[in-house]
């Protein structure tokens, strides 16, 4: 299976344990336009609220009475998007004649409204934050690391500190001259293992066009519910649910996506699989897996209620906290060397501790 990926190529295969690796970055002084990322960006909002803006007094209108005050507010301050305005109001940021407001009260006009603007964090530029990293491989090119599970990749509503970014930032402070700190492509909060990191923007111009020519090898294990009979491949498009559009699902009119999958373990009622990507779509395994009709073990996103599943196994599949989904292996053509590497890390303790119930309680059932 790896000859369709080292043809060509210096093949030096790396086996890499979880561990840290110490060596300085060098920033590289050529700038190449980067290709777009594996993934979409996030939609930040058109407005722009200055960091420091001062305070804003204002008397309401006369014609404003008898609306809301967050509507009244909307109205006089157009510069400001209503939602703005209700999250600063919340916060404590606007008072009303000299005491603290809520977005619903009524308002008669002739009332001093004193708004203290705030900028959204998604204005705010990243800051550098020492969160401990588990780094595989490390040069001057690239970073390789070992993510855990909770951990998110690179900040968004509800999420804007504590991630991998704010990380990568702490440890490299170069990254900041690399768009999106040299992250190139993303694994789900709840889903561990191996991601990639570039160091420069060449050798991020680099590890985009390998993802997008689909020759980095990503594979994953994977506890999916179900007797999976054979190995097989999801060749099915990916987008937005039409209706649940914090979802992804198997559409028409969705992005080309395509996993290959093989058994390596069957158990009653589910089966470990060791899935590879061929391209890096949202939630690919995750919805491919599921539109299988073999959910992942964990994954309250893309369950459809209660599965088959023998009792003694039903009653540790079903608590297990998140999708049982591990990034167990990650090959490429290094960026300056050009040869190819790859690393493997083993399954997180949960995982593990899984697995090791399940196996007692299948020969328990055998």
């Amino acid at each position: 299976m790896s000859g369709d990926y080292t043809k060509g190529r210096q093949s030096t295969t790396q086996q890499a344990e979880c561990g840290v690796v110490t060596t300085k970055g060098r920033q590289s002084t050529t700038q190449q336009a980067v290709p777009a990322l594996a993934q979409d960006d996030e939609e930040l909002e058109d407005e722009q609220v200055s960091v420091t803006a001062l305070p804003l007094a204002l008397t309401l209108l006369a014609e404003l009475g008898g609306m809301r005050l967050d509507q009244a507010l909307a109205q006089q301050l157009p510069e400001y998007s209503r939602s703005r305005l209700q999250e600063w109001i919340a916060a404590g940021l606007v008072t009303l004649n000299g005491t603290a407001a809520n977005s619903k009260q009524k308002v008669w006009g002739g009332e001093v409204v004193v708004v203290r603007p705030q900028a959204h964090p998604s204005e705010l530029p990243y800051q550098a934050e020492d969160i401990p990293l588990d780094i595989v491989f490390e040069d001057d090119s690239i970073l390789v690391i070992n993510k855990p599970v909770g951990l998110v990749v690179h900040p968004a509503s509800g999420n804007w500190r504590g991630t991998l970014l704010n990380a990568l930032l702490h440890h490299a402070p170069q990254l900041a001259q690399v768009p999106r700190a040299g992250i190139v492509h993303r694994l789900d909060k709840d889903t561990s293992g191996l991601l990639v990191v570039a160091k420069t923007l060449v050798a991020q111009t680099a590890l985009v066009r390998q993802l997008q020519a689909r020759s980095v090898r990503r594979e994953y294990l994977a506890l999916a519910y179900g007797a999976v009979a054979r190995d097989g491949t999801v060749d099915a498009p990916i987008g937005r649910h039409p209706t649940q559009r914090t979802k992804m699902a198997v559409v028409d009119s969705g992005k080309p996506a395509i996993t290959h999958y093989h058994v390596e373990e069957r158990f009653p009622g589910c089966t470990l699989l060791r899935c590879r990507l061929e391209t890096g779509r949202t939630h690919q395994i995750r919805v491919h897996l599921a539109a299988l009709g073999h959910p992942l073990v964990g994954d309250s996103t893309y369950l459809k209620g209660p599965q088959k599943c023998p009792p003694q196994l039903r009653a540790i599949l079903s608590v297990f906290p998140r999708q049982a989904l591990h990034a167990e292996r990650l090959g490429l053509e290094h960026p300056s060397l050009g040869e190819w590497l790859e690393w493997r890390v083993p399954l997180p303790g949960d995982l593990q501790q899984l697995l090791q119930q399940v196996r007692s309680a299948a020969h328990e059932i055998a």
